[in-house]
């Protein structure tokens, strides 16, 4: 049973790495929940244990954000927010800034894959119909949202499970990640600057690139944005000054908006990236199998053994670092959440995690959506494009991750 139950795993983390398995139409939530039902077919877990392996603080975090963030999208913030910013008489430089600020900040609030999908396909249209490359501003809202998202742990799913499952400080949290983070949008606004300097403009008709689509709503809805705000920045309060566990406040906050005259519940939780819950759901699943098995105690005493102790800054900093481009961050955090055991440990799988996501396309979520979303609009972003900002990004982002992580231990 140990066997087959290493197998599954090694099957389902193989298709996180390849963002699905050969010859199967599976995508990587396909592949995790293939992997549970597996797992209890085969009886080497049982439904009670399966249920028992979720865990439950995280998923609420993340569901109730989830509607919190639908809220905003259906009452057109984010639409709102991307025209009003690229309508700003700005040089493209400065533009440029300001995108990597304002997304920063959103993303560190209401989670960087849900801003780049809600951001992207406008930023493309103003761009374009300002006769701007919209490329270097595609790329500054991906890398932008990632950083940004390093801020707090509900700034992204990996930040929500690490946060939830260690226990730690919100505010602790945020006023470890504060200098990094902002340092870090700074090397990425000049990284991208630099890389655009003379490559600002569109080339050709700026309008025939575009087809307008129909993204959702573009006219602001000042009440539900209002109420979606409100929520948001009571449940900050909430995290920042108060002992109320987080997965239960936001909870609150989250039928606070669903209880509504003018907005269907089925128009908000039609928004809820249910993909992604079953994505860690499965994960929790097949994870929680193996350490089970007690394979996952003995890869980590035999790499003890070599010399190599992954509960230590550096060897847990690279671990996180090749783990989150090779099965993606969620996976990584959730392999490496067992050796975070020292006080250290949770901010740095925190940031790390994050940080490298910007590496490459498939390092982040975030960064297939921007891609998309550019594919969508016929503005094509291959991973050559992608890595002339992101390598340097993520080397520049991580060496001031990395020093000051040093600083403070």
């Amino acid at each position: 049973m140990t066997t087959a139950i290493v197998v599954v795993f090694f099957v389902v983390y193989l298709g996180m790495i390849l963002g699905g398995l050969p010859f199967l139409q599976l995508d990587r939530t396909g592949v995790a929940l293939l992997g549970a039902i597996a797992l209890i077919a085969m009886k080497a877990v049982t439904p009670e244990q399966a249920v028992q392996s979720v865990h439950l603080p995280t998923m609420i975090l993340l569901f109730s954000f989830m509607v919190v963030s639908a809220q905003l999208r259906l009452g057109g913030f984010y639409p709102w927010v991307t025209l009003r910013l690229a309508g700003m008489p700005l040089s493209p430089g400065a533009l440029l800034a300001a995108v990597v600020a304002v997304v920063a900040a959103l993303s560190a609030v209401f989670s960087n894959d849900i801003i780049c999908l809600s951001i992207a396909p406008v930023l493309v249209d103003a761009c374009v119909r300002r006769g701007l490359n919209p490329v270097p501003y595609l790329l500054a809202l991906a890398c932008g949202a990632n950083v940004g998202s390093a801020a707090t742990l509900i700034g992204n799913p990996q930040n929500m499970l690490i946060g939830s499952t260690l226990g730690l400080s919100f505010a602790g949290y945020a006023a470890e990640a504060a200098v990094p983070v902002l340092l870090g949008l700074l090397a990425t606004w000049a990284v991208i600057s630099v890389q655009s300097r003379g490559r600002w403009k569109s080339a050709g008709d700026p309008l025939a690139a575009v087809e307008r689509r129909d993204e959702g709503p573009l006219l602001l809805d000042r009440w539900q944005s209002a109420k979606g705000l409100a929520v948001a920045g009571a449940l900050l309060l909430v995290f920042l000054f108060t002992g109320w566990p987080r997965e239960v406040a936001a909870l609150a906050g989250a039928g606070v908006l669903l209880t509504s005259r003018r907005m269907h519940s089925r128009k908000m939780l039609g928004l809820v990236d249910w993909e992604l819950l079953v994505l860690f759901t499965g994960l929790f699943v097949v994870n929680d199998a193996l350490r089970r098995t007690g394979v996952t105690a003995a890869v980590i005493a035999d790499l003890a053994a070599s010399g190599i102790h992954l509960r230590e800054p550096a060897p847990l900093f690279a671990a996180t670092l090749i783990l989150s481009n090779t099965v993606s961050n969620v996976p990584a955090v959730m392999l490496l959440l067992p050796v975070a055991t020292r006080d250290f440990a949770g901010p740095m799988l925190a940031l790390v995690g994050t940080l490298a996501g910007n590496l490459i396309v498939v390092g982040s979520i975030a960064n297939i959506i921007v891609v998309d979303a550019a594919a969508r609009r016929g503005i094509r972003i291959d991973w050559r494009e992608h890595a002339r900002v992101g390598v340097p990004v993520t080397i520049a982002t991580l060496a001031i991750a990395a020093a000051w992580l040093a600083a403070r231990l």
